[in-house]
């Protein structure tokens, strides 16, 4: 079925040019040249992304866009702005009301990407209701697939993070949790652009501050499609650091869900072990010293040392590595 993007702006000349832009698509554009006609269009048509424009007469954009969330929840929000109103599309994004914002005059190529991730995530909510097993699997690796560095990664954090919460005795239906939350940890990526997610340098603070929102992104999408409060508290939580200086809240020690903090240690563990863009991957033993130092400050102490004795009696080893990995382990 096709997805459907609702634009509103009260210039028709904008909603023309954005029209055209989607004219050999096969995405359904619809136009509103006000707030009251956008939620008119919402209550009757199913929209997929609705993206309004900030200054209007009468409501304005993120009135629109809060109103928006009440009248047609799953539909992702975008709310297109000039450089003097960056500060309230900030706000907006900060309180949860939009997705993303387009900046005026936009770019052609900019507003398409953004546009498809939205899309993108649109679908994502629609899979994750309801699906089964091997579907919440399935839409993990495809969000895998934006950052080539992560191949197998979700699957490995799943089984590293279910040997600790083997370890603990937690009961079948936390253990249960754990591995989907592991499995979809990293969903909110689905809303970072993959010139971000491969970025090899260093990031501007625009860049850090929309890769840090993936937490929160992925696990709106999560309460959303009514996963259960375990998987929530994982795709939120898992950067949240033991020392209070993580993301998105600032959580400290075991304020931070259980569930959060042994999906962070597989989660670090994991990418220790993994060449990414930033650093090549660790030896065993250079991830276990890694790991104890991190312990107190990123990582629940008591967790790491219950970690670590797995990782010592070679319990870990029997998870697979990625394929560059198996080949060193072999020569």
């Amino acid at each position: 079925m096709a997805q459907t993007i609702l634009f509103v702006d009260d210039e028709d000349l904008i909603l023309n040019s954005l029209t055209r832009l989607f004219q050999k698509s096969d995405i359904q554009v619809l136009t509103a040249g006000s707030g009251e006609q956008a939620l008119d269009i919402l209550r009757r048509i199913d929209v997929s992304v609705l993206v309004s424009d900030q200054l209007m007469p009468g409501m304005k954009g993120d009135e629109l866009l809060n109103k928006a969330r009440f009248v047609s929840p799953d539909t992702i929000r975008i709310m297109m702005t000039g450089h003097g109103d960056l500060p309230t599309a900030l706000q907006a994004i900060n309180s949860g009301e939009v997705f993303r914002f387009l900046l005026k005059p936009w770019e052609n190529q900019v507003l398409k990407d953004i546009i498809e991730e939205a899309l993108a995530r649109h679908s994502l909510l629609r899979n994750l209701r309801n699906a089964e097993e091997s579907t919440l699997l399935a839409l993990a690796q495809t969000i895998e697939l934006k950052d080539s560095y992560t191949r197998g990664h979700c699957e490995r954090v799943a089984a590293y993070a279910l040997l600790l919460a083997d370890r603990l005795g937690l009961s079948e239906d936390r253990l249960r949790n754990i591995k989907f939350g592991s499995w979809l940890h990293d969903c909110g990526k689905i809303g970072v652009p993959e010139s971000i997610l491969n970025f090899r340098g260093p990031l501007t603070s625009t860049e850090t501050e929309t890769m840090r929102n993936h937490p929160r992104w992925g696990a709106e999408v999560a309460v959303q499609a009514h996963l259960p409060a375990e998987v929530v508290n994982i795709i939120l939580y898992h950067h949240e650091r033991y020392d209070g200086n993580g993301y998105p809240h600032g959580l400290t020690g075991e304020q931070i869900p259980l569930e959060a903090r042994i999906v962070a240690i597989a989660d670090v563990f994991d990418a220790i072990g993994t060449d990414r863009p930033y650093a090549k991957g660790k030896s065993s033993d250079e991830a276990m010293r890694i790991m104890r130092d991190l312990g107190g400050l990123s990582l629940d102490p008591a967790l790491v040392e219950e970690f670590l004795g797995l990782v010592a009696s070679g319990a870990t080893a029997r998870i697979e590595l990625p394929r560059e990995k198996k080949e060193e382990a072999a020569d």
